[in-house]
């Protein structure tokens, strides 16, 4: 015999009461669970945006006071001081120099004898000596004249030596300017000037003699010989064309 319906609905709450109750707390708690979220979300997207607020603590004075330091300032030297170029005297123009006399050539204006050039100037090549029979060389410049003949000074200048050599007989030796001597040999014994006497071109120094045996076979004639700073020179390349 069927129970009624509600003994039946009563039997069966008591039997699955405690599943109905879960059932309701689970539907509960999503309801509350969904609300929640909702409410949250919009409440935060309400929410005004507040921008970030930066904060600068500024130190009290005491914290900023600094000690003070003197500045160290590095020692620049001193300039050193240039000094001043002196004034320098213009150059006063040097007086004329007067030329020195014993520098000065002098002019052979005069021939010692008016003849013609018996043995030329030689020192590169011998010259056959018929007095001495052989090849020598030969210092000076013969030119013929008679004995007696008057052998007149080529250039001015002092008479340093008088004198007679065994070779070349009665020599008188003339000191000129510019290192030049001249020599004239061959004189007669007696010449008619001393040693020390100034003479002057043509003034007359001797006369053409036979005394040099270095050369007594060949005819009269005076041998006339120049040195330039004590070396043996040519005559012909100073004295005038006969």
């Amino acid at each position: 015999m069927k129970r009624p319906f509600l003994e039946r609905l009563g039997t069966m709450l008591e039997e699955k009461g405690f599943y109905i109750a879960l059932l309701l707390c689970a539907a509960a708690l999503g309801i509350s669970g969904y609300h929640l979220f909702t409410d949250g979300s919009s409440a935060q997207a309400e929410a005004p945006v507040v921008e970030p607020v930066t904060v600068t603590v500024r130190p009290t004075p005491k914290e900023r006071s600094v000690t003070p330091q003197k500045p160290q300032v590095s020692a620049t030297p001193r300039p050193t001081a240039r000094p001043r170029p002196s004034a320098t005297a213009a150059p006063s123009p040097s007086p004329l120099q007067t030329p020195d006399p014993e520098a000065v050539a002098p002019v052979f204006s005069v021939r010692p004898v008016e003849g013609e050039v018996l043995t030329p100037f030689s020192t590169d090549t011998l010259t056959y000596s018929q007095t001495m029979g052989d090849w020598r060389t030969h210092e000076g410049l013969d030119l013929t004249a008679e004995l007696g003949t008057p052998v007149a000074a080529a250039a001015e200048g002092t008479v340093n030596a008088v004198q007679q050599d065994e070779l070349m007989g009665t020599i008188v030796t003339v000191e000129h300017t510019g290192g030049l001597v001249s020599v004239y040999a061959n004189l007669s014994t007696e010449p008619v000037v001393e040693t020390g006497d100034q003479v002057q071109a043509g003034d007359v120094l001797g006369t053409v003699g036979g005394t040099a045996a270095a050369e007594s076979a060949d005819e009269p004639h005076l041998h006339f010989a120049l040195l330039k700073d004590g070396q043996p020179v040519d005559p012909a390349d100073y004295l005038p064309t006969a």
